[in-house]
């Protein structure tokens, strides 16, 4: 029996042509891009490539492309610099309830520094406020930080009504994407859409962990956070991990190889798995409505049934499933995600995440909707003793 993976929003496999130029620039092309010899030179070579590869796809500059440890690094430079640089311009900073802790951690950090940090409200499907930002838009704003989409739900953040909005009424504001669940989901040009700050993680396209990058507008005053031998043009000093940089690059590049198809076929999976599980007794779909949503990701809650006792069980029938988000697992408070979309208490406790990737199939989602129908009954009777 094959293991099904349904967990593509925690991490994705590698693709073989990753795999090949990770091993390629770790066994041969070893060198230090910093390095003035031929060795440097071909190591810095991968990281040229890379960066046109990125700004060809996001139609941006090479120059604003700089190379990060993964997401959370892209985050917190975007957060954290932007209020540094910032900081006499204003010190308000407008972000979500139900962003991740990549995000909403260093907007905490800044709030016990002393910045103002005002919550857009969501409403039960995931949607903004867009009221409440008009509202509280004004010059003491330097930043504004939402998801693109969001990584438990799937929720999806309407970017070029924001930026037109953060543009217009705080035009010395900043506005930054977490497109971690984004990027090779959706066509993003940050200029047409007005953004100024873009984070992604490698890892999330079948690209290697440890890999990400920033884009960061040309027009956006953002400091390091990170100081050393200046790589990155000064703007992320540290030796750069050529192997992640170059399987970034083919990662990208393979994600928006036949994209359209690779989406229809991601929404079909999600509508697939939808209508199965809208046909068995106390489950309750979390975020927005077909299209509306994300391709990649389903949130379900089993109302009587713990989220963990599903997901235990599943991995049972090697079906891998996630407990809401991978990068918080491990912590006991509720999901700040389904607090900001007002689930009920005994929904939180039993949601689960399904994320898919261009290689899962029909026929996987069948066998998984096929164990659920089967182990559901036995778990909502045991639980109920």
């Amino acid at each position: 029996m094959n293991e099904i993976y349904l967990d593509n929003s925690s991490t994705t496999k590698p693709s073989r042509a990753v795999l090949e130029i990770v091993e390629k620039t770790m066994a041969e092309d070893w060198g230090n891009p910093s390095s003035m010899h031929k060795r440097g030179v071909d190591a810095e070579r991968y990281l040229k490539q890379t960066a046109k590869i990125l700004a060809d796809i996001l139609k941006v500059k090479d120059q604003e492309i700089v190379f990060t440890s993964g997401g959370t690094e892209a985050n917190n430079m975007a957060i954290l610099g932007t209020a540094l640089a910032n900081r006499r311009a204003g010190r308000t900073i407008l972000t979500t309830g139900m962003e991740h802790p990549a995000v909403s951690e260093p907007v905490r950090v800044l709030e016990e520094f002393g910045f103002t940090v005002k919550i857009i409200p969501t409403d039960e499907e995931g949607r903004l406020d867009l009221t409440f930002l008009k509202e509280n838009l004004n010059d003491d704003v330097i930043l504004v930080s939402t998801m693109y989409v969001n990584n438990e739900i799937g929720a999806v953040v309407p970017v070029d009504e924001v930026a037109r909005l953060v543009h217009e009424l705080a035009p010395q504001a900043l506005y930054h994407v977490d497109a971690i669940q984004a990027f090779g989901k959706y066509r993003i040009y940050p200029r047409r859409e007005g953004i100024d700050l873009l984070s992604v993680s490698g890892h999330k396209l079948h690209g290697p962990k440890g890999s990400g990058f920033l884009y960061v507008s040309q027009t956006a005053k953002v400091r390091p956070i990170i100081y050393g031998g200046g790589q990155n043009g000064g703007r992320r000093s540290g030796t750069e991990n050529v192997p992640g940089i170059a399987g970034l690059g083919v990662a990208a590049r393979e994600a928006y190889t036949d994209f359209d198809q690779k989406i229809d076929h991601l929404y079909q999976l999600r509508d697939h798995l939808i209508e199965g599980l809208r046909r068995i007794d106390g489950v309750v779909i979390h975020g927005m409505p077909g299209r509306e949503g994300a391709p990649q990701i389903v949130n379900a809650a089993f109302t009587g049934v713990g989220a963990e006792v599903l997901l235990h069980t599943l991995e049972d029938h090697q079906i891998y499933i996630s407990a809401g988000s991978a990068c918080s697992t491990h912590k006991r408070s509720g999901s700040p995600t389904l607090t900001a979309i007002h689930a009920p208490k005994e929904e939180m406790g039993s949601s689960v995440r399904f994320s898919f990737c261009e290689t899962n199939t029909i026929e996987e989602i069948d066998r998984t909707l096929d164990v659920l129908r089967d182990v559901l009954p036995k778990l909502r009777r045991y639980q109920a003793r």
